[in-house]
């Protein structure tokens, strides 16, 4: 029997050609890729005040343009190593576009970060009052919110204030013995001294040299002076080593300025309690504390802090913002973490709605709360007369006024207020455990009314929404940035450098949630094929016919 004898087909395979490559290099990137929105996006900014970062002499550098290109669409890719951008600009043909062929090296690219580290905050505050003028945000709410970030730095390099200041106080009473040692003259003029502070290094170190003029000048003639002389060096050495560990505890002390700890390898880093703790033992770590505000979940500012609490950083970063959009927000958002008086107050001074928790918003708000009648916020109060009546009826007048100053230099009234007799009283024992016969209770009258107002914001139907959405705003956007894109730990030292990575970060977090917008308001919820995904964005990639500048609200979720 014959069977008649089948040939095999291929497609031919020559990898050798000369034309391996299509003459477009954007022939296989997809129309909706958000590489081609990084390219536009970047080409609408305006980056003249970059040229002042270069010379009009030497070799030809390379674009910003295209540097800051390639750089956030490695971003926008979890690619925050230089090396690893170096390596895709020779392997990725997205990043082969984008640079246009060229291929600067890791070295070149981490030059160019450090030598924009302060116009690239221009570029993001561009790129957020272009996502406002098209409509995906408005600036006028912020919902703000904290996280901390670790730092580079290795966690055992720590200072603490608390050590710097014992040791310092531990060496001026050995320089006091020494000098004591050295002369009695010199023993008399430093004893009466009134703060040991006034022992300064430079005068240590003066003393010294007199001290070693004049043994030089001195000649010994029998062994006794020779061996009191060489004791007399001893000290005068022993002299100059304190005076260089003064000074090192005086320079600790200055770089500690506010703060309890810094880190050796990263001075502007303080060492703080992280969420993240592999060890569950609540062991510090060195890291920032960064603030941002959303909107939309697009990140519309940001700061970072050296404090570990939030309470402090409130008004700082409203500053931040108006520096950068020259107005303050409507409407501010946060949790609990910042409702204090100062906060409240500069708010209500300011304009601006707050809804922002305070400690026992939400003890006080559930739906089997029942209130402590011992507590003296529960007391009832006489405003006419202004005296309060503790549970047992007294009267409980005014005795006099308490001033609390805040580290940030911010002063409170407390009102105290003191009961006549508690002395045989059946309720003591549940009112008050001290031994003093009369309860003396402090209350913040200030403070109590931003809470009364706080309290009727958040429980309308306008705060109930913005706690709804408080929840998916900063909140979603620290999901994103630590789980989904790995940036879970800064990769430089020194906060202007930690500065600069964020804000790099920031732009490429906000072009990639522009990319998923666009991708949503397409038909279908953004559920078609690849090639018609983003069914409008291909008017990002050609000048002559973008008409999602001119459309953008139809496309803004």
């Amino acid at each position: 029997m014959n069977y008649m004898s089948s040939k095999s087909h291929f497609r031919p395979y020559n990898p050798k050609q000369l034309l391996l490559f299509p003459e477009r290099l954007d022939k296989d990137i997809a129309d909706n890729d958000p590489v081609r929105l990084i390219d536009s996006v970047i080409d609408e900014l305006k980056l003249g005040h970059f040229k002042k970062l270069y010379k009009e002499t030497g070799r030809c550098p390379y674009h910003p343009k295209m540097m800051l290109k390639v750089i956030l669409y490695g971003y926008m890719n979890n690619l925050y190593s230089c090396r690893k951008i170096e390596s895709a600009l020779k392997r990725d043909v997205h990043f082969i576009w984008l640079a246009g062929y060229e291929q600067p090296d890791h070295n070149t690219i981490n030059r160019f970060r450090n030598r924009v580290k302060e116009e690239i905050n221009e570029v993001f505050t561009q790129l957020v009052l272009l996502l406002a003028a098209k409509g995906y945000i408005s600036l006028e709410v912020e919902y703000i919110d904290g996280t901390k970030i670790e730092s580079k730095a290795n966690k055992y390099t720590f200072v603490w204030r608390k050590t710097t200041e014992t040791n310092r106080a531990k060496l001026i009473e050995k320089i006091k013995i020494l000098l004591a040692q050295i002369d009695e003259c010199i023993a008399q003029e430093n004893v009466n001294e009134p703060e040991p502070q006034s022992i300064t290094p430079t005068e240590l170190r003066t003393l010294a040299d007199e001290l070693n003029a004049t043994l030089k000048e001195s000649k010994p003639a029998t062994k006794e002076e020779r061996k009191a002389i060489n004791e007399k060096k001893k000290q005068i050495k022993q002299l100059k080593e304190h005076a260089d560990k003064l000074t090192e505890y005086n320079d600790k002390l200055e770089k500690l300025g506010d703060r309890n700890s810094y880190s050796k390898t990263d001075e502007d880093a303080t060492f703080m309690r992280m969420k993240e703790d592999a060890m569950n033992n609540g062991q510090t770590k060195p890291g920032y504390n960064l603030q941002i505000s959303a909107e939309n979940q697009f990140i519309t500012d940001f700061a970072l802090f050296p404090n570990p609490t939030d309470t402090l950083t409130m008004i700082p970063f409203f500053h931040s913002f108006h520096e950068r959009y020259g107005h303050l927000p409507s409407v501010a958002v946060a949790d609990s973490g910042y409702g204090s008086e100062e906060n409240y107050r500069f708010m209500e001074e300011s304009g601006i709605d707050a809804y922002v928790k305070y400690n026992r918003f939400h003890i006080e708000h559930r739906p089997r709360y029942s209130p402590n009648p011992f507590h003296s916020d529960n007391f009832y109060h006489n405003e006419k007369e202004d005296y309060y009546v503790c549970p047992m009826g007294q009267h409980m007048e005014r005795i006099g006024t308490r001033h609390c100053k805040t580290a940030s230099g911010y002063i409170s009234e407390n009102i105290r207020y003191r009961a006549q007799n508690c002395e045989g009283c059946p309720l003591r024992c549940l009112c008050y455990k001290s031994k003093s016969p009369q309860r003396v209770i402090e209350v913040n009258h200030r403070l109590k009314e931003y809470k009364r107002k706080a309290a009727e914001r958040l429980t309308s139907e306008e705060g109930l929404r913005h706690r709804g959405r408080r929840c998916i705003e900063p909140e979603a956007v620290f999901g994103q940035m630590k789980a989904n894109m790995s940036y879970k730990r800064f990769r430089h030292m020194g906060k202007d450098k930690v500065t600069m990575d964020f804000t790099f970060f920031a732009i490429a977090f906000n072009v990639k949630k522009m990319a998923q917008k666009i991708a949503k308001s397409t038909e279908n919820g953004g559920r078609t094929d690849k090639n018609g995904r983003y069914c409008r964005f291909f008017h990002f990639v050609y000048p002559e016919n973008r008409i999602f500048w001119e459309n953008a609200d139809n496309l803004a979720v």
